[in-house]
């Protein structure tokens, strides 16, 4: 029972976090990237102390509810097709030996997300002022915005790795010594 209830609690209270944090964004518009970003490394958390079952349900959660209760909904979208279920996904894909087949399949989750993103904010919600954002760059606008993402995203996973490798180190351990 007590297994039960540390997962129902620290489930709880880190989607309190993500939720507070995905609030933000709607505060802090500038922030709209990342906010979403440090939301994800909240679902990491559980990942690493309960399971990436565990924190896939606690992502489904706080995705659902970031998109009723939060103002800024691209940021929520942004957490739900990309920030939010990619720490979760990197435990398995880190266990990919080749290192050139590792970051291929990150990358290919990347962009898939990422176009996803696309068509959902042009096509259902309309917002057709990100085509003429793409139109300002020239003819390669789209590719080039891409290939920034890309490159955002291959920080953002090493950042995530860091995170990782921080809370294993330092904080888990104060954690433990203190409950």
């Amino acid at each position: 029972m007590k297994n039960i209830s540390y997962r129902v609690a620290l489930g709880g209270i880190v989607s309190a976090l993500c939720l507070l944090t995905m609030f933000m964004a709607g505060i802090m518009p500038l922030l709209y990237l990342i906010l979403p970003m440090i939301a994800g490394v909240l679902m990491m958390i559980i990942a690493v102390e309960v399971s990436t079952k565990w924190a896939l349900l606690t992502y489904i959660a706080v995705g659902l509810l970031s998109l009723m209760i939060t103002f800024d909904k691209e940021a929520a979208l942004i957490f739900i097709l990309l920030f939010g279920h990619y720490p979760i996904l990197r435990f398995y894909i880190c266990k990919i030996q080749t290192g050139a087949l590792r970051i291929a399949v990150k990358l290919l989750i990347c962009n898939a997300c990422i176009l996803v993103f696309f068509y959902i904010t042009v096509y259902v919600f309309g917002l057709t002022d990100m085509i003429d954002e793409f139109d300002e760059l020239g003819k390669y606008g789209g590719l080039i915005m891409l290939g920034i993402s890309n490159i955002v995203f291959l920080l953002y996973d090493k950042n995530l790795k860091l995170c990782h490798i921080l809370y294993l180190r330092r904080i888990k351990p104060r954690f433990r010594k203190r409950f």
